[in-house]
């Protein structure tokens, strides 16, 4: 007898097989299931074993013994082949059913766990389109993430998306920081927390510039407050005024630049700002904004603000939202990254230096602490 095996993904290509190869009078003698290759995503695999009997060609005879027909050997032995052949055949269809059961059971838990996902991220305000593209980051994962660990991949997917900067000063080395944004986001009050900050944590010595001169009581508040953390003050009137105050604040490590609060939808104000910024040419400006402000508005500011450089942001009042899928929208449409979130109006407590692991996770949590 010829015995042979075949190996395919599937019963029927086997049998397929065997038959092209040995015709329609082989024999199955057996089968099983085999773990497949996973480099090309086959879970298993079928393996046959077949025989052909090199006689079988040849028609056989009847053997009659005393007016009796007997059987041969070898049908005796093809019927018991036959019986264990149905039986293993009973055995892998039920063990294909099980499995399969399985993994859809497996598939559906996926499904369900995704839309809840992404129900939180919607809840949140996460523009839709951003949604779908860290959905499809978890389904293109093609069963190599664990269901019960997707809420730790997403986090990680969010965080991808984010990108955000350190504040980075250094001794002994004129730098000048600019703070823009609208009106009412808070700008001298995170001027105010960055200058004690640099002053107290990195002994930096620091010089504050104002030219708020348009806001009825914005100097007297950053003087009061120059007063009481011993940090020089002065104020520019005109853009020509800004290269003397530089010159004169030569011996700084650090100066701030607090700006006119102004709507983004006024070109003559913002131009107006430039003017003054465009005389010193800042090393760094910081667009400061809400987190209360919603995603439409922020990116009008985001675009309307550009013409003044910034390079990145700080979202204020992080306190007072009640949700931050806007802070993702900002910095997905803008690229921008964020540098500082304030959590409050106390000096110089309330300001927190964030990364995007942590962004992320306040993004889909929703919760501050």
């Amino acid at each position: 007898m010829q015995i042979k095996k075949f190996l395919a993904p599937t019963l029927k290509e086997a049998i397929e097989q065997m038959k092209a190869e040995l015709g329609g009078d082989a024999i199955i003698l057996g089968t099983r299931v085999i773990e497949g290759d996973r480099r090309f995503n086959v879970k298993k695999m079928f393996e046959i074993t077949a025989g052909l009997d090199k006689k079988q060609s040849k028609k056989v005879e009847p053997i009659f013994t005393h007016n009796t027909q007997a059987k041969t050997e070898l049908e005796l032995e093809l019927e018991k082949l036959k019986k264990k052949v149905f039986q293993e055949k009973e055995i892998v269809k039920n063990n294909v059913a099980s499995n399969n059961i399985v993994e859809r059971k497996q598939l559906n838990e996926k499904e369900q766990e995704l839309k809840e996902l992404a129900d939180v991220l919607i809840h949140h305000e996460v523009q839709k389109n951003i949604v779908k593209e860290l959905i499809n980051q978890l389904e293109n994962y093609n069963g190599l993430v664990d269901v019960s660990k997707l809420e730790s991949y997403l986090i990680s997917g969010i965080a991808s998306l984010i990108p955000s900067k350190e504040f980075n000063v250094k001794k002994n080395k004129l730098s000048k920081v600019a703070l823009v944004g609208p009106t009412g986001v808070g700008k001298t009050t995170c001027i105010a927390k960055l200058a004690i900050i640099s002053k107290i944590i990195h002994k930096l010595n620091v010089g504050l510039i104002s030219i708020d001169t348009y806001r009825l009581g914005a100097i007297d508040q950053l003087r009061i407050f120059s007063e009481i953390s011993d940090i020089e003050m002065a104020v520019a009137y005109e853009p020509g005024d800004m290269s003397k105050l530089v010159k004169k604040f030569k011996d700084k490590d650090l100066i701030f630049i607090d700006t006119i609060g102004r709507s983004q939808r006024n070109a003559e104000n913002l131009s107006d700002i430039k003017a003054y910024l465009d005389a010193v040419n800042p090393d760094e400006t910081i667009l400061v904004t809400s987190a209360t402000t919603s995603t439409r508005t922020l990116i009008d500011i985001s675009q309307k603000f550009s013409p003044l450089n910034y390079s990145s942001v700080i979202f204020t009042k992080i306190d007072e939202a009640v949700s931050y899928g806007n802070i993702l929208n900002f910095v997905y449409n803008s690229n921008v990254p964020v540098m500082f979130l304030t959590n409050g109006q106390v000096i110089p407590d309330d300001i927190i230096s964030v990364n995007s692991e942590q962004l992320a996770k306040l993004i889909f949590s929703g919760k501050l602490y």
